[in-house]
């Protein structure tokens, strides 16, 4: 990394795999638990 573009540009991509992450393990997270809930409703 030679200049602050360069920076800015690798923490930027990261951070976006980060927040789809979070999103994805929080959506499993969720349902996991929904089923759990929907077994105790029938």
């Amino acid at each position: 990394m030679h200049v602050l573009h360069d920076f800015m540009t690798l923490t930027k991509g990261q951070e976006y795999l980060i927040a789809v992450g979070a999103m994805t393990i929080f959506t499993i997270f969720w349902m996991v638990l929904d089923r759990g809930n929907n077994k105790e409703k029938k």
